[in-house]
């Protein structure tokens, strides 16, 4: 299988799989492509060979795309029922299912805001962000909830007991709060602080930090030095 992603410090859709299939061991290769939107650039030139969607990530298993996050973690539970990437009960899936589909269409304040990026450390950007926008108090209420109400009701350690497609989902979550100082609860700051340490989530960061590439139409907040 191939999976095509993109920049690693800026795509938030491209760390789910990834983080998903890398925790896992599940076998892919990557296909690395940098960001652009701009019509005929080399990265939508490279998906428009595999995926109508010109959009990362796309996973290509054996000709076959898949170019949506759930539709590729669906495509992936299917494909390995062994290795319990959704949560076993069938209530847990549904409640994982839920709250993954909330992630997926939801959060705009918080996505718009406070777009990922590891590299950056904004903790003055959250502080003005909490004051005047109504929305990322609102979405950030909703994280803390959300996180709380499953961690106590599976003791964690993450929010499904064991680590699954919701936790992969919700990793850029984690990288938001932390570039953007976002105050949590203390049994939430627990919970980000495990997701971060997660060795295939610090191969994420490690190899973001190693990119040195800055984007402007990534970078609302800073300029290139």
């Amino acid at each position: 299988m191939q999976l095509y992603i993109g920049n690693k410090n800026y795509s938030s859709w491209s760390l789910r799989p990834w983080l998903l299939m890398t925790h896992a061991a599940i076998a892919f290769e990557e296909v690395p492509l940098r960001l652009s939107f701009e019509a005929g650039s080399p990265f939508k030139m490279a998906l428009a060979a595999v995926a109508p969607s010109g959009k990362v990530p796309v996973l290509v298993d054996d000709g076959f795309a898949v170019w949506d996050t759930l539709a590729i973690a669906e495509y992936l539970a299917e494909k390995f029922p062994d290795m319990s990437l959704w949560p076993d009960a069938s209530k847990a899936r549904a409640r994982a299912r839920s709250l993954c589909s909330e992630m997926h269409g939801g959060f705009a304040a918080l996505r718009n805001a406070c777009p990922m990026n590891i590299e950056a450390e904004l903790p003055e950007v959250g502080v003005r962000l909490l004051r005047d926008d109504p929305g990322v108090v609102q979405d950030l209420a909703r994280i803390n909830t959300m996180w709380q109400q499953q961690l106590d009701q599976t003791g964690g350690p993450f929010l499904f007991g064991a680590f699954s497609i919701a936790d992969a989902y919700f990793a850029p979550v984690v990288t938001r709060i932390r570039t953007y100082g976002l105050p949590v609860p203390p049994l939430v700051q627990g919970y980000v602080d495990r997701i971060v340490a997660l060795p295939a989530m610090r191969q994420w960061v490690a190899q973001a930090l190693a990119e040195h590439d800055f984007l402007p139409f990534d970078e609302p907040y800073r300029s290139q030095a």
